[in-house]
């Protein structure tokens, strides 16, 4: 019998267009003039975007169907060009990995509405371009963050030898924040870790939860493996061989039953008795204990500094291990407590009974991000604020916390502003962590956020919107050089920021609009951009 090496060869040599996903890759990269790894090409595979014409784990694509797929992104992407020709789509970052545009410590904890570092560097680096004409900061200039958010100014100011200062309404977002620019005692940290984990495995023996789920788990891979196979299903729906929905459906209501036989076999309790805060809604009750137990063995923890990092990242697992779909994960939706059809990975999925796993992944994954931080961080001070900066006195707060850099402050003032103000009605900062305020006693201030989603989008809003962003650039002006520069990142679909900028006593010199094409919580598929104002003084 030939080996599957020699049955390749035979295919290859009677049809050339057959190729391996890394000589895929190596073509593609040619072809478009920017890097193509082997994991993108598997994507377009996993995801039906190409048919595998391979076997027994070695795929095969057709380079015909490549270049014709690539050649519509192509077509695509300047047919929208040409409609919005004052996009600068260098500004875009396609030609980044998403490992590269979560790298190290931007990816401690997750973060509505945040953006990616490269567009921090673009602005902060000493490089210039045909769009960017001068070079705006420098090395030991002090940069401010006013909506400082999860901290990806202050983390690309340190990578980059520039000094900066956030603040945030939310004492979450700056706990997030300052973690990441800190340093830390590593070793110290991976001492708790391994200590809780044995507390939570040894929590969880006592119960049935692990061998309900190794259950559930054999149960919907084989039923998966057999009516869901990953790119051949995908594909079918892509062409529109078969309906999504109807399918799903159907086979949802096949595999309920098992999974209902599994829940009385293990006496599994899946509903909360209550529903009164978001952590009684949205997790499963076996979930809640093991969230109860952990939490109260963290609030033990003697050391701050160690205590602050197992909080964000009990945090980061519990907000994986919420009752929802993978869909829904960004905006939740209603509690789901069986399986369900998960467009996302076109297959039936379940949700979390216990956080473990969660736990254990992402406990290795900090220390890795915190370790890969420690290698190419610089010796400036980065720090984040908890406060309002429509009235925060920022040479005093520094003074408390550092008073030798305070005068260094003082003395050479903030060279400029770069900044992602919230949107109008789009986000509640306070809410989206609401599990983590719940879990730790953490004070909330929501009735202080600027522009919040409960608020609407109505007149009103726009005008306490507005008021709220002027006020926060008033205030900053005081701690400013007088030859600043500031850059703001907004979707200013309202066209609010032209009146901003003059309520405050400042000029718009520049809008720079680039294009996002990398968004989860969104449709991928439909142009979205943002605009950068470059502001200064009237």
């Amino acid at each position: 019998m030939e080996s599957y090496k020699q049955q390749v060869l035979n295919i290859i040599e009677q049809n050339t267009t057959l190729i391996t996903p890394k000589e895929a890759a190596r073509w593609a990269t040619e072809y478009l003039k920017r890097n193509i790894t082997v994991s993108n090409i598997a994507y377009l595979i996993q995801y039906g975007r190409l048919k595998n014409y391979g076997s027994n784990g070695n795929p095969l694509i057709n380079k015909d169907e490549l270049k014709n797929y690539y050649d519509k992104f192509r077509k695509e992407l300047y047919q929208k060009s040409s409609v919005f020709k004052d996009i600068n789509w260098h500004l875009s970052f396609s030609e980044y990995k998403e490992s590269e545009r979560t790298k190290h410590v931007h990816r401690l904890h997750p973060y509505k509405g945040k953006f990616i570092p490269q567009l921090v560097e673009y602005f902060l680096d000493s490089h210039t371009d045909e769009f960017k004409k001068e070079v705006y900061f420098k090395k030991e200039d002090i940069v401010l963050d006013p909506f400082c958010g999860s901290g990806t100014t202050l983390v690309q100011a340190n990578e980059l030898g520039i000094h900066a200062i956030g603040i945030d309404i939310s004492f979450f977002n700056s706990l997030i924040s300052n973690i990441k620019v800190k340093k830390h005692d590593i070793s110290k940290i991976s001492i708790e870790i391994k200590r809780l984990t044995d507390e939570i495995e040894k929590f969880n023996k006592n119960n049935k939860v692990s061998s309900f789920e190794n259950e559930l788990n054999e149960e919907l891979s084989k039923f998966n493996n057999k009516y869901f196979p990953s790119s051949e299903f995908k594909r079918a729906i892509r062409n529109g061989e078969l309906d999504e929905n109807k399918y799903a459906n159907e086979k949802l209501r096949d595999f309920l039953p098992v999974y209902y036989k599994l829940v009385n076999k293990y006496s599994i309790k899946l509903k909360q008795d209550r529903e009164d805060t978001f952590i009684d809604k949205w997790f499963l009750h076996t979930v809640r204990d093991e969230i109860e137990f952990m939490k109260e063995k963290v609030l033990e923890i003697d050391d701050k500094d160690v205590k602050d990092i197992i909080m964000i990242i009990l945090s980061r697992t519990v907000r994986s291990c919420r009752a929802t779909t993978h869909s829904d994960l960004a905006t939740l939706k209603e509690p789901v407590f069986e399986p369900y059809y998960c467009k996302k990975h076109g297959k039936i999925c379940k949700p979390i009974f216990s956080i473990i796993n969660w736990w254990k992944t992402y406990t290795l994954d900090t220390i890795k991000r915190l370790r890969e931080f420690e290698k190419i961080r610089t010796n400036t001070f980065q720090i984040c604020l908890t406060g309002d900066s429509r009235i925060i006195d920022i040479f005093d707060e520094i003074k408390k916390i550092n008073p030798d850099f305070a005068n260094f402050l003082i003395d050479k003032k903030f060279s400029g502003i770069f900044s992602s103000p919230p949107y109008v009605g789009l986000i509640d900062y306070h809410e989206q962590h609401a599990y983590a305020y719940e879990m730790f006693g953490f004070e909330r201030r929501d009735e202080l956020e600027i522009g919040p989603l409960y608020k609407g989008q109505g007149e009103d809003a726009k005008i306490s919107y507005i008021k709220g962003i002027v006020d926060v650039l008033k205030n900053c002006k005081k701690f400013l050089q007088k030859n600043y520069h500031i850059f703001l990142v907004a979707n200013d679909k309202f066209n609010l920021y032209p009146k901003i900028a003059e309520l405050a006593g400042m000029r718009i010199v520049e809008e720079f609009k680039r294009p996002v094409l990398h968004r989860v919580e969104k449709n991928r598929e439909m142009l979205y951009s943002e605009s950068i104002f470059h502001l200064r003084e009237k």
